[in-house]
C-alpha cells in the first residue's frame, strides 16, 4: 500500500486538502498505477512556531 506524506502549514480548507488528496492519488495512479483504494494520504498541518528553516522558526519570520 502506497503512503503520501504531507506536512505544510496549516490554513488549508478541508475543501483543498480534499482536492489536494485526489490530486495526489491521481498523480500516483497515472504514473506507477495500483488500486486506488489502496493509495494512502495522510496530510499534516504544521503551525509556524513547530516548524523552522535554518534554525529560524517560521513564526519569526
Amino acid at each position: 500500500m502506497p503512503i503520501i506524506r504531507v506536512e505544510m502549514f496549516e490554513g488549508r480548507t478541508d475543501e483543498q486538502k480534499r482536492a489536494l488528496a485526489e490530486e495526489l492519488t491521481e498523480a500516483f495512479l497515472r504514473t506507477a498505477g495500483g488500486n486506488r483504494d489502496s493509495v494512502q494520504v495522510i496530510l499534516t498541518d504544521v503551525s509556524k512556531e513547530n516548524w523552522a528553516t535554518g534554525g529560524t522558526l517560521f513564526s519569526d519570520k
